[in-house]
């Protein structure tokens, strides 16, 4: 069995392996070949006055991947000003979230990795996803909320699908949006420009993305939106419901815990109903909904990752006996 850190699934995996592995995992929830288990979180008081104690779980198994996996994370949760959603393991800035990854051929312990990079990952790639198949083919102009590990992440997947020409950020932190624009051209050899309104990142921009920790709603001015523009976010409550209305195509992976959505989305998940033609004309605006399959997602990066180790011999080895047992349960 290995464990595999975020330092080592950096070298290993990258936005294209991502991609490629969702696009195989979502193939086989459509041929009856994978399955999900929605995210499921346990509450309990906790030593702090103004947080909880979170238990997150969530579960997903492929056939073509070969891996069931779990990822499992222990949070103390709090909400300053009620405006964004903070959390820590033990004290703030360290966090515990792992994948434990099994064999579905034969049940063997595969794997455990620590989730943080995957985590990022495998929500931007997926995002990626609904730009490959929703943005207009000529989508090149995009806008970003937020300045974190997800913004970044989410870029990076845009730009393997799409022909980006240029990228607009805005947070409410001028130095935290000045250095992601700074950090993302250096990486991927683009225009991002830091802008001071949110009203500035939606307007001519083909691609919209909400990529952050608010529990409020990022924006909801529909008449900020370009023609045929593709609208993705991480949380469903950044979007509000003015814009939602505005969009002529709504399209959700799966289901969440508790399905929190305006009636009207199609929902896209594993029986392979509710397929839909997609966009059909450039002037169409066009809205993903990246959450609901969580569990898979975890399933098909974390098995690329373990193939990926095994074939460069990386990670530290425990013994797999460790997690055997002679004893029924």
């Amino acid at each position: 069995m290995l464990l595999i850190n975020n330092q080592e699934v950096e070298k290993l995996f990258t936005m294209k392996d991502c991609l490629a592995a969702l696009e195989d995992g979502y193939d086989d929830l459509l041929k009856g070949d994978a399955v999900y288990r929605p995210r499921l979180d346990l509450w309990m008081p906790c030593e702090r006055p103004d947080g909880y104690y979170r238990w997150g779980t969530m579960e997903g198994a492929s056939r073509k991947i070969g891996v069931f996996a779990i990822r499992m994370k222990s949070d103390v949760v709090y909400w300053p000003n009620g405006e964004t959603e903070e959390k820590y393991c033990m004290q703030p800035g360290t966090w515990c979230g792992l994948v434990m990854v099994f064999s579905v051929r034969n049940g063997e312990p595969l794997a455990m990795i620590n989730d943080g990079l995957l985590q990022h990952m495998r929500v931007g790639g997926c995002a990626g996803l609904g730009v490959k198949y929703l943005a207009r083919e000529d989508a090149c102009d995009v806008g970003i909320f937020g300045s974190g590990g997800m913004a970044r992440s989410y870029l990076e997947a845009f730009y393997e699908v799409r022909k980006l020409r240029r990228v607009k950020v805005f947070s409410p932190t001028k130095v935290n949006r000045e250095r992601f624009a700074q950090e993302m051209t250096g990486k991927l050899d683009i225009e991002v420009v830091a802008v001071d309104a949110p009203e500035k990142v939606v307007r001519e921009s083909d691609i919209v993305a909400t990529c952050t920790d608010s529990t409020q709603t990022v924006f909801d001015n529909p008449e900020w939106l370009k023609e045929g523009a593709h609208i993705t976010c991480v949380r469903a409550c950044e979007v509000g419901p003015k814009v939602i209305k505005r969009c002529d195509l709504s399209v959700k992976l799966g289901k969440n815990t508790i399905e929190a959505m305006d009636e009207g989305m199609v929902r896209l998940h594993g029986n392979g109903a509710g397929k839909v033609p997609g966009r059909t004309h450039n002037q169409q605006v066009t809205f993903f909904i990246n959450a609901g399959t969580q569990g898979l997602q975890f399933a098909a990066c974390a098995g690329k990752v373990v193939e990926l180790a095994k074939q460069h011999k990386v990670g530290r080895e425990l013994p797999t006996e460790w997690f055997l047992q002679d004893i029924r349960d």
